[in-house]
């Protein structure tokens, strides 16, 4: 979608090595991974069989488990402190610089300590149509109380918003509530968490066709008080196509950034 030709992941790759970043890990399908040959960067694939021993795989079963599962597959490839992002979003600089400052200060614990790059709804929003966010609930002390899940969320014309929550009715939502777009740094201590919530995940009912999700990992851990996690405010824009109506909009805001020099026209020489 840039103008030199870069798709919104290699804006990611390098916005992530200019915060100090230096392994990238793709996680992808097996149909998928010759699509990342041409970037620097290690391919690892989540298979659909990768469950735990003894764990039998659904007959009915033809997707992947979910992202939570996604980050697991990786866990062989990371030895230290990572972040997690989905390859279709744009999350700015700003953002990777936030996520790098995390991790780079002590934590103490227990239980550990994570965080989530988040954004203000108001910039996540799509003029196409409703768009479903994660919702997050902070406490006074910038700890993540919770996330909800808001479908549907549209502008209404009073300049307000609104979303259908978790019960099925239609609520307001602050414009500048922050939403997570899926951006977490993480330790290697949640390799464990994700290890049990998955496990839990398979043997509890809707395995057959539903997905074990980062949020949901994470919430289940935080209410055993095993992790925290950190609310953090991206400093930058997020871009993202929701609709293929989107698409011009985040092309200019890309050519836009290249104008001001925020990037080169071409990423890689």
């Amino acid at each position: 979608m840039g103008p030199g030709g870069a798709t919104l992941l290699d804006y990611s790759i390098y916005d992530a090595r200019r915060a100090g970043f230096g392994s990238i890990i793709v996680v992808t399908r097996p149909d998928l991974a010759a699509a990342f040959d041409r970037i620097d960067a290690t391919v690892v694939l989540q298979r659909l069989d990768d469950v735990p021993a003894g764990e039998p795989v659904p007959a009915a079963r033809a997707k992947p488990w979910g992202t939570g599962h996604a980050v697991l597959a990786a866990a062989p490839q990371i030895d230290g402190p990572f972040v997690v992002v989905n390859a279709d979003d744009f999350y700015g600089p700003g953002a990777f610089a936030t996520a790098a400052e995390f991790l780079a200060r002590p934590r103490p614990g227990p239980p550990d300590a994570f965080a989530n790059i988040a954004y203000p709804l108001r910039d996540t929003l799509s003029a196409a149509g409703g768009v479903n966010r994660a919702v997050c609930r902070v406490g006074a002390d910038g700890w993540l109380e919770g996330v909800e899940e808001v479908v549907d969320i549209r502008r209404r014309n009073d300049d307000t918003y609104e979303g259908t929550d978790s019960r099925g009715a239609r609520a307001p939502i602050a414009a500048d509530a922050l939403v997570s777009m899926n951006m977490w740094a993480f330790t290697p201590a949640v390799f464990g968490l994700l290890r049990r919530g998955f496990a839990e995940f398979l043997r509890g009912p809707g395995a057959e066709r539903g997905e074990f999700l980062i949020p949901h990992a994470i919430g289940d851990a935080m209410r055993r008080r095993e992790a925290r996690v950190r609310l953090l405010r991206a400093p930058g824009r997020w871009l993202g196509v929701t609709y293929p109506d989107d698409r011009p909009h985040v092309e200019a805001a890309l050519r836009e950034l290249v104008a001001a020099g925020e990037y080169p026209e071409r990423l890689w020489k």
